[in-house]
């Protein structure tokens, strides 16, 4: 790590403001899944432990910049206390007076959580006046928030312009660590496995890994953009007409890069994207008329799992198919069960991405079978683009 991290800290009495990502989903008030909180555990673990006074701070969905009740913390806090098994003090509001004073009378070893700073517009404005208010909550200032880095915000990179030393938490220091090493020094054979709805969402991903990966795999939605480019029927199956040009491109960027971009050889196809209607597999990529592409076929799936088998470093973003449904889920459950098995024998597997941590949630795979399960969806896409992420580059340097 070129920045600074907790080892580096002194956080004993001390208040130290950590910005953590605790967007959780929610539903009627009460949180659907608390994964993000239980990753976060650790880091707030080790620094009651160590006697630091601890003032969280995160947002909750889109408020836009109001107080919305549907977005309040309050229920966050009351679920934390549960996980920890202690008390957590929390106070609504994340600037001000009241924020302040709960701050200050903190004692070692105490937690306090801020109400959602997006209730406040200055936070995604990155507005000073607010990041100096946040500021003066802390002594010293952590960012555990991998999943925010991207976002030049307020509690990610305007506060810690006001700390003389601005600290990656023990979660955001393990994202970097896992990325940098896929990305800067894979053990070959490296292959990515890059799934979802558009083209236009990975085309930078994609790119950036060329110069990298010895194979790209290709499922998800955007298959049939990539069909579509090189002539191939996809039926009525997803695809972005104003991409086709990009998606060939792309194709010959592989084909110069000498890396095999392999893209599904058959596909299970159905009538309807609910699974209400009948579903069958084609012989071969032509999808007829009539019919949709909503996962990877079998042949498809013998490709990419022969493929997975002999990766020694292997990184995943995105679903291969409509995994929400049963009958359209095999696709990424085979990649899921490739992936682990690949960690298994000793290679290097990274999850990331909202829909694919979703997929591997769903399918009943826990965090151990891979060997780092990203918590950012955006952060995670940057950081494979090869950009600089915000509120990384923010952080405090090592001397």
């Amino acid at each position: 790590m070129r920045k600074l991290t907790l080892d580096d800290l002194r956080t004993q009495g001390q208040r130290v403001l950590v910005r953590v990502d605790f967007n959780v989903p929610m539903k009627d008030g009460e949180i659907t899944d608390n994964s993000r909180m239980v990753a976060s555990l650790p880091t707030l673990e080790r620094l009651t432990r160590d006697g630091a006074r601890v003032i969280l701070m995160s947002h909750l969905g889109r408020p836009k910049g109001a107080v919305d009740p549907r977005y309040t913390l309050e229920p966050v806090a009351r679920r934390l206390a549960r996980l920890m098994d202690r008390e957590i003090r929390f106070v609504d509001e994340c600037v001000g007076v009241l924020a302040l004073e709960a701050s200050e009378t903190l004692k070692d070893g105490e937690i306090l959580l801020l109400e959602n700073l997006r209730f406040h517009s200055e936070e995604e404005a990155n507005d000073p006046i607010f990041s100096r208010q946040l500021a003066q909550l802390g002594n010293l200032y952590v960012n555990d928030a991998f999943g925010t880095a991207h976002r030049a915000h307020a509690s990610t990179v305007g506060v810690t312009k006001f700390f003389q030393q601005a600290a990656a938490g023990p979660l955001m220091e393990r994202e970097l660590k896992y990325l940098s090493l896929a990305l800067e020094h894979p053990e070959h054979p490296f292959v990515a496995v890059l799934g979802g709805a558009k083209i236009s969402g990975k085309i930078d991903v994609i790119r950036n890994l060329l110069e990298r990966v010895d194979g790209i795999l290709v499922g998800g939605a955007m298959v049939y953009t990539f069909y579509k480019a090189r002539g191939t029927p996809v039926g009525e199956s997803l695809v972005e007409a104003d991409r086709r040009e990009m998606a060939a491109a792309t194709l010959q960027a592989a084909e110069e890069a000498n890396v095999k971009l392999s893209l599904p050889v058959d596909s299970i196809v159905s009538t309807a994207a609910d699974g209400s209607e009948e579903v069958r597999a084609t012989d071969g990529p032509d999808i007829p008329a009539g019919w949709m592409g909503v996962d990877l076929g079998p042949k498809s799936i013998a490709l990419f799992e022969q493929n997975l088998g002999q990766a020694r470093t292997i990184v995943w973003n995105g679903p291969m198919g409509i995994f929400e449904v049963p009958a359209f889920a095999k696709g990424t459950l085979a990649v899921a069960q490739a992936v682990a098995a690949a960690t298994r024998r000793g290679a290097t597997t990274l999850v990331g991405g909202g829909d694919s941590v979703a997929a591997i949630n769903r399918l009943g795979f826990e965090d151990h079978d891979f060997s780092h399960v990203s918590t950012g969806g955006g952060a995670f896409l940057e950081f494979l683009e090869g950009k600089e992420l915000p509120g990384v580059a923010a952080l405090t340097d090592k001397a």
